[in-house]
């Protein structure tokens, strides 16, 4: 089990980073928005506390994606108008505070599902508009190797503190952006703000995915065991991804025109 925390999530970080330095913050992003801390932390909840502890975790995740969006779109905000340490105590407000309210409010698994999906279709709107700007600065393997402790890190301390709290904040603490804190304040720091605002849009956008991953596990757990759930979670995230319109079609472009 050890081993999977430490080495799960920052692998699947390692390659998110490669993916952004081969074809850029959008493909990085939409990449990113999968739910690739989510998905091994409920597992790992999962495996050590029984299958009614990891569904009522993934319904609290799911109506804890409003939080993380909260936190990408502070960001978005604040990094063009102050330094990274600013920005994300700022973006860390804005999730803390909706993991709050979401605390106090505990919505069942429709209003979860229906909260999710609303800020999917509206947070987008709400981004700032990118300016124009100079190539980024490559991410060099240093940066690389960061990222990866750093999100090995995190992962630890969340699911040891999240191990303790019962399901219902056990899902809200595995929203924490973990993924989202590496690359924004990487990219914040070496790249600058329009970069990363092109990178956390392109997150909202791959977080259909999230979603998806907590609706099925929450509805197939019970039913048809521990293999069969994660994996058909897996997929209904990666065809969730494929068929939002758009999605697919401009991160096939993006890689193109990245190629080219």
């Amino acid at each position: 089990m050890l081993l999977l925390k430490l080495f799960l999530v920052p692998l699947l970080l390692l390659a998110t980073s490669l993916a952004g330095r081969r074809w850029g913050p959008r493909v990085a992003g939409r990449l990113a928005g999968l739910p690739v801390v989510v998905g091994p932390i409920l597992l790992v909840l999962t495996l050590e506390h029984g299958d009614t502890f990891g569904v009522q975790a993934a319904v609290s995740a799911l109506a804890g994606l409003v939080a993380v969006l909260a936190f990408n779109l502070a960001y978005a905000h604040a990094c063009r108008r102050t330094v990274w340490p600013l920005a994300w105590l700022a973006a860390g407000a804005g999730w803390l505070a909706m993991v709050g309210a979401l605390s106090v409010w505990a919505p069942g698994w429709i209003a979860s599902a229906v909260l999710a999906l609303g800020g999917l279709a509206l947070v987008p709107r709400l981004f700032p508009p990118v300016e124009a700007t100079a190539s980024p600065r490559p991410v060099t393997n240093r940066d690389l190797a960061v990222r990866m402790v750093m999100g090995a890190l995190l992962t630890l301390a969340i699911t040891a503190v999240a191990a303790d709290l019962g399901p219902a904040w056990s899902g809200l603490v595995t929203t924490f952006p973990v993924i989202t804190t590496v690359l924004a304040v990487s990219s914040h720091r070496g790249q600058g703000p329009a970069f990363t605002v092109s990178l956390l849009r392109g997150m909202v956008t791959g977080m259909a995915g999230f979603a998806a991953f907590c609706i099925v596990l929450s509805l197939t757990l019970p039913a048809w065991g521990r293999p069969l759930a994660f994996l058909a979670s897996v997929l209904g995230a990666l065809s969730t991804q494929v068929f939002v319109k758009g999605t697919m079609g401009s991160l096939l472009r993006s890689m193109r025109n990245a190629s080219a």
